[in-house]
This record gives C-alpha cells, structure tokens and sequence, in this order.
C-alpha cells in the first residue's frame, strides 16, 4: 500500500464512531478565494461542478454550486460558490450574505443512515439521504466521487449546515499531488463555533452527534474521534485572539496542524498574509475578506489552544 493509499484508507471513522470529514467556506467569487489560498501556501483541487440524485434511483441533476478543495492528510477544506439558480446555490447565497465564511460542517460517517436514524430518533427531522457525485480527474484518467449525504432541514441547526458524509471513495479525493503543501498545513485538528450561549450548543451538538459534550476552564468542546468541536461566545474570541464575530451564531474557523511551524510562518509571511504569533505553539491566520474566518495552525500533537 503506498503513503496516498494509507492516507485515503484512514480518512472514514471507524464503525460506530465519528470524525470531522470537513468544513466548507462559502465564498461568492471562486478565484478570488482561490488566489487567496494560494498565497497562504495551499495546493487547491481544480474547480469542480456538483451533481447528485434527489432521491434513491433518480435522474443525476446538477446542484447548482462548485468547489476546489485544500485536501489534508487528516479530512480536507471545501470552498464552495453558487454557481446557478437552484435552491442549493440559494442556500449558499443566502448564508454569505450573512458572512463570507465557514457555514458548513461535515462529520465523518461509517453508517450515513444509522446517524439518519439517531437524528430522526432525536427529533432533528433529517431529510432524505442525498447521493452525491463529482467528476475528479486523476493521472490515471476521470474518475467519479461518490457521497452519501444526511442533511437537516436548512435553520435546524442555527450555525450552518451541520451534516454527515460518508466517504465511498476517499482514493479519488486524496490523491498524493493534493495533499502536500507549501506552508506545511497536515490536518483539520478543531472547529470554532461563536455562539451566544456555548453550554446550550454543546449540548445541542451532543445530541446531534450522540457524543458527550464537555466543559472544561470556560470553554465547551466535543471530541470526535478525529477533531474536536470548540465552543466559545464572541467575548472571548475578542479576549484571547482579538477578532470581532461578523454576525452570531458564527463558524469562526477552525485550528490546523502543520508539519513545521516556523515552516508555515514563514510561509505566511511571504504571502504577505495577516498573520501573528499567539503563543510559542499557536499561529493565527486571519483569512481576507474573499475566504473570511480564521485559522489557527499548531504543530501536530500540540494541545489545542484556550480560547478563554
């Protein structure tokens, strides 16, 4: 097995468990973001339009919206645009005039309709579980991505779109050219979710995912078994990292770990991006305006920062 086939192989869950599969920025204008991330020091996806079947069987219908993606060797980054007029690419603009951002997060699934069962049983009201494919080239030629997808209806969960993936051909995705990067960037270690009251959406999201939520030092959080969800109110986003909510709830960004600390700030720099030390073990990346968020790179293995 090569080091591309580890990769993809370790990306689902194991069987009952969950993981953070990825997040996704919403962004109006691809190759702005696009340029962005590439003088971060990311190695992006080519664009890609998105197809799926709205239901078990039926015809392959475009969805109106397309991504490039920053393909980690631990889950991945999504950006996604409208790119039509259909009520997925009007969901996307529909959240970005809130804010540019992360507005969506994807667990990691082994079993798309167990977690379908646990969020009906849970009264989350899950709609049908949606079949979605892509077109991916590989160097062996095009290949189809292949998803299953459980979604809630769209206000459920206030932060964004909060759903499962599971993964039926993760080898097409993580393809070894996607998965190294100039500034060293390896996995999506934590998401950072700015909420009003941290307690209730913990707790929310512990009900959603059938995870344990857990306080501890002022800060909320829920580990998976790869990520971890971190909780936190607009004060102290400001106290400990001097940045200013857009909008409430917020998907604010997330934390990433890197093979080379001093690697990725010197990147950063070169890039001539808004970047700053916040400790000996935590960069914080303030996206521009064309990505919107933050980012928080730590050396892999380093606890993840307070943001208390």
């Amino acid at each position: 097995m090569t080091a591309a086939d580890r990769i993809a192989a370790s990306q689902p869950p194991s069987a009952g468990k969950l993981n953070i599969d990825h997040i996704a920025h919403f962004v109006p204008y691809i190759d702005a973001a696009s340029s962005a991330l590439e003088l971060a020091g990311f190695t992006l996806t080519p664009f890609s339009a998105q197809s799926h079947r709205l239901e078990p069987g039926g015809p392959l219908v475009p969805a109106g919206s397309g991504n490039r993606c920053v393909m980690l060797r631990d889950g991945y980054l999504e950006f996604l645009t409208p790119t039509a007029d259909t009520p997925i690419a009007n969901q996307l603009r529909t959240a970005i005039q809130r804010y540019t951002g992360v507005h969506l997060i994807a667990f990691g699934s082994a079993d798309a309709d167990g977690d379908h069962a646990r969020l009906d049983k849970n009264g989350f009201t899950p709609l049908p579980t949606v079949a979605l494919q892509r077109q991916i080239g590989t160097e062996q030629g095009e290949e189809t991505a292949r998803f299953s997808v459980v979604r809630v209806p769209p206000g459920t969960m206030a932060e964004g779109r909060i759903q499962y993936c599971q993964q039926h051909t993760p080898q097409w995705l993580w393809q070894a050219r996607w998965t190294a990067h100039a500034n060293g960037a390896r996995g999506l270690a934590a998401v950072i979710i700015c909420v009003a009251d941290p307690q209730e959406a913990a707790q929310r999201y512990a009900r959603f995912t059938g995870l344990l939520a857990q306080p501890g030092n002022d800060q909320w959080r829920i580990n998976t078994q790869r990520g971890a969800l971190l909780f936190v109110t607009a004060e102290q986003l400001q106290r400990s990292l001097g940045v200013s909510a857009p909008a409430l709830p917020w998907i604010a960004g997330y934390v990433l770990t890197t093979d080379d600390l001093a690697l990725t700030r010197n990147r950063l720099k070169a890039g001539h991006c808004n970047s700053r030390e916040l400790d000996a073990a935590h960069l914080l990346l303030e996206l521009p305006n064309a990505l919107g968020g933050l980012v928080i790179f730590q050396p892999a293995g380093a606890a993840l920062p307070s943001l208390t």
